[in-house]
């Protein structure tokens, strides 16, 4: 960055995306490194959290650094005197009040408008025949409902009693027993939100569905095709033939509703100004 910055190379805009946990990893330092080579860069910058979950049904909080050149006018509104706490949870805010001197001075808190109600569901996405995963058979839910304790067991219960036709999403994880004995656990949710997506780098890493429909319980592996809905994108994108390159795909990716969002509510109005700003001068 230093370089391009000499160079008159550098970005007149930045977006970065990380994981919510960068801002406490390494008590800190990492987050507070960032601030300072955007800061000694000349930028103004300020970071925000926003879950997926506002756009698509699935639970993926994300961490997004914004930052603009410092001769970019920033227009009036997109920008608050105080965080706010949708978009600035309290472990951000904790981070922030640890910046010193300019790196604290360059920082902004940029002001998102609430997003509307999401009008999609989990239930709405899920394919009935799948190409690149078939559904369980009886055995293998059986099995998979075997993982699980009384409470998600009840879950299930209540599904069925509910009359509806219920889409959960399920994962597998090590959870220690009564004894402090580690052992693998099967985890629903009905909430009508998927669990956050990830690489398949194993089995657990891989989420699952279940269908409840009355006394009728169907479960089988998440397929790409659900994954990338759940990532916004539409199904006209092109995925890899092979099921874990397509899970890939999605698992390591940004979604897609999140990015639009940021884009018309910031960087569209800070780029127009700056568009404008530069042919006055040019004029």
């Amino acid at each position: 960055m230093t370089e391009l910055c000499a160079e008159g190379r550098a970005p007149r805009t930045i977006v970065l995306e990380n994981v919510p946990g960068a801002i406490t990893s390494r008590d800190g330092k990492d987050f507070e490194l960032l601030c300072e080579a955007l800061a000694e860069a000349g930028y103004r910058y300020g970071a925000v959290v926003i879950d997926a979950k506002h756009f698509v049904p699935q639970s993926r909080p994300r961490l997004f650094f914004i930052a603009v050149a410092q001769d970019i006018e920033l227009p009036t509104g997109l920008t608050r005197m105080a965080p706010d706490e949708l978009w600035h949870p309290q472990a951000l805010c904790a981070a922030h009040s640890r910046l010193r001197g300019r790196v604290k001075s360059q920082w902004v808190w940029w002001g998102l408008e609430r997003p509307a109600k999401r009008n999609s569901r989990f239930a709405d996405l899920i394919e009935e025949t799948p190409t690149q995963c078939r559904w369980h058979s009886k055995e293998e839910t059986r099995r998979l409902l075997a993982l699980m304790t009384p409470l998600h067991l009840a879950k299930i219960e209540q599904a069925k009693a509910s009359g509806e036709r219920q889409v959960g999403g399920v994962y597998k994880r090590t959870r220690p027993d009564a004894s402090g004995v580690k052992r693998q656990r099967a985890e629903v949710r009905f909430d009508d939100v998927a669990g956050c997506l990830r690489t398949p780098a194993g089995g657990s890493s891989r989420q699952a569905i279940m269908v409840v429909d009355g006394p009728n319980i169907r479960t089988r592996l998440l397929s790409p095709r659900e994954a990338a809905r759940l990532m916004g994108l539409d199904d006209s994108y092109k995925l890899p033939d092979r099921y874990n390159d397509g899970y890939h795909v999605a698992g390591d990716g940004v979604c897609v509703s999140v990015v639009r969002y940021i884009e018309s509510q910031l960087l569209a109005p800070i780029l127009q100004v700056s568009n404008c700003s530069s042919e006055a001068k040019a004029a």
